[in-house]
């Protein structure tokens, strides 16, 4: 089990990136002797953290404080009574930005998306009671809800969105968030350069920017969303960092994602690993792969641990960094 830590300086912020090789990556896994290209999840959030911290010198210091925040509540039981318990209703804007007509997503499919998120968020999945033996203790149910408010769509002329955000602002070619303190803005594009499929902005980021980008192919589980990430959980991932969450690695080998009750990780996990896929951190733990903050495909990745639920739930209390959402 990892020890809680506070993050004081953007030092500790490792790159990363939520993307699937291109065709020509020499990142593409071989299994066995097949020479098959498999499609990967990375996501993009860590590293355009890492360029909003060099463009947003103030933005280290509002992370680090809503780090603090988070760690009061964390290390103090008797603080966990200032956490909602059920309570938080998230507004959702889904702007869809489309190039061709694949791309500009069906209602059904938006909707869809709404569904899966108030399932994994709320352990109403299929796959929460088949969580294994040695984690079905820390298995949990954040208790958040999302409401679909309005879809904003817009037709463009860009075929290759870039991680800088453009795709948030009218005068980049994108549409600008609507009211991002007390709403969830979720941005839906076509490509994305160097294949991201998803990206998400921590607490304390700036307000113009502040939400989700999903790739149309991953995003729900119907219409145009794709095998093997089809079933709607980027958006689960992605939400997870939008509300404070670290990868489970914690960004490095064997790392910290902050949270107490989820085993050491030796980095990303990919595809589907087999149970029990064992860690070669300090004690040989038992990783959790199926964990909505590993990098596992869609069908893979089931749960939260109660850990993650509490860091999440903290952003709501006052200096958390998503009030807004609880007043």
């Amino acid at each position: 089990m990892k020890k809680l830590s506070i993050l004081l300086a953007c030092g500790i912020i490792f790159i990363t990136s939520c993307s699937k090789p291109d065709k020509n990556s020499s990142e593409k896994p071989v299994t066995g002797n097949t020479t098959t290209a498999v499609r990967e999840r990375h996501c993009g959030t860590m590293e355009v953290l890492n360029e909003q911290l060099k463009n947003d010198p103030a933005l280290a210091s509002r992370m680090a404080a809503i780090e603090a925040n988070t760690n009061r509540i964390m290390e103090n039981k008797s603080l966990y009574r200032l956490l909602p318990d059920g309570s938080i209703m998230i507004p959702v804007v889904v702007n869809v930005l489309y190039k061709t007509t694949a791309q500009n997503i069906s209602a059904a499919q938006i909707q869809s998306q709404i569904d899966v998120l108030n399932n994994d968020y709320n352990g109403l999945n299929s796959e929460f009671s088949t969580v294994p033996a040695l984690f079905s203790s820390v298995k949990a149910s954040v208790g958040v809800h999302f409401v679909l408010k309005s879809v904003v769509r817009k037709s463009t002329t860009v075929t290759t969105w870039s991680t800088n955000d453009a795709m948030k602002k009218s005068t980049s070619g994108g549409i600008n968030p609507t009211t991002p303190d007390s709403v969830l803005n979720l941005w839906v594009v076509g490509a994305m350069s160097g294949g991201v499929i998803g990206y998400a902005q921590f607490p304390g980021g700036a307000s113009a920017t502040d939400g989700v980008v999903i790739a149309y192919d991953c995003f729900g589980n119907t219409g145009t969303a794709t095998a093997p990430f089809g079933l709607g959980r980027t958006a689960t991932h992605e939400i997870g960092h939008y509300l404070n969450l670290r990868h489970i690695w914690g960004d490095a080998t064997c790392g910290d994602d902050l949270v107490g009750d989820t085993p050491l990780h030796n980095a990303a996990n990919f595809g589907c690993p087999s149970y029990p896929h064992l860690s070669t951190c300090t004690g040989t733990p038992v990783e959790m792969t199926m964990n909505y903050m590993d990098y596992s495909d869609d069908a893979c990745m089931y749960m939260f641990t109660a850990g993650q639920k509490t860091r999440m739930l903290a952003t709501f209390v006052s200096g958390g960094g998503r009030y807004g959402f609880a007043h």
